[in-house]
């Protein structure tokens, strides 16, 4: 049996935390499960940061978790000559990020462009280190990402894309 994995998300200054999100919507409130036509990031601004994470609630017969990857792999984004989507997301020079409130000021922890295809190796730790794995139930390290819309962005929907959560499991 495989194990049990979900994406989580916290928010809130005392972290909530959702154990299993059914999306990740960015918007102008730091919400889980929001719907973007009620919370809509207006030209010129951030979204609220995103603090995700993998959550193993089973191991199943499965024996270590590991080589948590993370990537944008469909969809669109409409942000305007200089908007970006960024994330803690990396494969080298790896730091671990200790939660903290999500804000819609530009993040100091989301600040690698979100990647678009498979980065081939991890690059969300577990305990801090790339190379870390799971052997029974807990957390990655947090995925903190943030979209940033210019002023030239079409005013409507912003982003529409699929994100993709890939693990490796023994």
């Amino acid at each position: 049996m495989a194990a049990t994995v979900s994406i989580s998300e916290s928010n809130g200054a005392g972290e909530t935390i959702t154990a299993s999100v059914s999306n990740i919507n960015y918007g102008s409130t730091d919400a889980v499960n929001l719907v973007p036509a009620d919370y809509p990031i207006t030209r010129g601004t951030y979204s609220y940061e995103k603090w995700n994470r993998y959550n193993v609630t089973d191991m199943g017969t499965s024996t270590k978790i590991d080589n948590l990857q993370v990537w944008k792999s469909a969809g669109t984004l409409s942000l305007g000559s200089s908007g970006t989507m960024k994330a803690n997301l990396v494969t080298s020079g790896y730091t671990a990020e200790t939660y903290s409130t999500p804000v819609n000021t530009q993040s100091t922890k989301a600040d690698t462009t979100f990647p678009t295809s498979d980065p081939g190796t991890a690059n969300i730790g577990i305990s801090g280190s790339l190379t870390g794995s799971l052997t029974s139930t807990g957390y990655s390290d947090y995925i903190v990402s943030q979209i940033y819309v210019d002023t030239d962005a079409p005013v409507g929907p912003h982003a529409q894309l699929t994100i993709t959560f890939q693990w490796d499991e023994q």
